[in-house]
């Protein structure tokens, strides 16, 4: 019988996923992480895309990507209108 060579790892990997001290961080992946990815994906034109090749979609996924944090960065400084 052949294992892989980070077969250890893998399982190191499972077994912290399932520690108590790390399973909140797991249920908040999907309001975060899993979140962009969805959002990206509706709003952003990554559903589909009329480029070919790696290069040209690693561009187009960055540009998207940095768009979606610049997005994040203005919401996060706006402050609303002052009121007198």
């Amino acid at each position: 019988m052949t294992r892989h060579i980070w077969q250890a790892y893998v399982e190191e990997a499972d077994h912290l996923r399932h520690h108590q001290d790390v399973k909140p961080i797991y249920a908040k992946r999907k309001e975060t992480i899993e979140r962009v990815f969805a959002d990206a994906k509706e709003k952003h034109g990554m559903r589909w895309t009329t480029l070919r090749g790696l290069k040209k979609l690693s561009m187009q996924a960055m540009l998207t990507f940095a768009a979606i944090n610049l997005k994040k960065m203005a919401t996060g400084t706006w402050q609303g209108p002052k009121m007198a």
